[in-house]
Parts: C-alpha cells; structure tokens; sequence
C-alpha cells in the first residue's frame, strides 16, 4: 500500500479536533467514529494510523488484536506536524514543491511547510526570520 500524505494530514487533523480529557485512552478504530474517512476503506486507514504511530506523532497504549490504536494523545512531534500543514493553502504549496521536487519523506514535507509559513510571517510583520 502507498503512503497518502493526504490521509495522514487529515487523520492528525482529526485527532487534534476531538474533544478528549487528559489521560483518558481511547480506542481508534478505523471506519468507526471519528476514523471515517470519504474515499478511504477501513484497510488504508488503518495502515495509515500505524504510520502515524510509527511516526511518533501519536502517544499510545499499544494496539488491539483488532487492530485498533490505543490513543492517548498527539506528542509534541505531532503537533509540530499538524501546525505545519493545517493552513490549506500551505499545504498546497507543499505538496505542489514535494511533487516538483520528484520525492519526499514526513521531515521534508514539515519543513517544506515551515519554510511556507516562515515566509508568511516575514511577509506579514516585515521582521526578517
């Protein structure tokens, strides 16, 4: 199976929207709840929430015989990750360089996305970053 760096932008979205209490562990399971996704089955999202895992940008608990991730939260690598891609816009413009550029991994997209949002900023305080 492929990576969707779609998928996984909008599954980290996800999980940074629920409203959850700290320290309570909740059980992912992919086509159930907040794990539907339009367009992916069941099989692509669970594989995409190992990456995700496999990634570091979730806190968990191991995983189900069913296949379900015990979530406890994002990390901060996580977070870090989401920040960089939730603008819409910037996310465009990275995967449009990561395209142009013939290839990339997670660490470049987030940079890629941080140098997007870095030019934003200088652009729009006028302070050099």
């Amino acid at each position: 199976m492929r990576r969707d760096m779609d998928l996984i932008r909008e599954l980290m979205l996800k999980l940074e929207s629920v409203p959850r209490k700290p320290g309570i562990v909740e059980e992912l399971s992919a086509g159930e709840g907040e794990m539907i996704f339009e367009g992916y089955s069941s099989d692509e999202i669970d594989y995409h929430l190992n990456l995700i895992v496999e990634a570091g940008f979730l806190a968990t608990h191991g995983m189900m015989m069913s296949g379900a991730v015990l979530f406890d939260r994002l990390t901060w690598a996580g977070h870090d990750f989401v920040d960089s891609v939730r603008s819409p816009e910037v996310w465009a413009k990275t995967k449009k360089g990561a395209e142009a550029a013939g290839g990339f991994t997670v660490d470049l997209l987030k940079d890629l996305a941080k140098g997007f949002i870095k030019k934003q900023i200088e652009e729009y305080t006028g302070v050099k970053l």
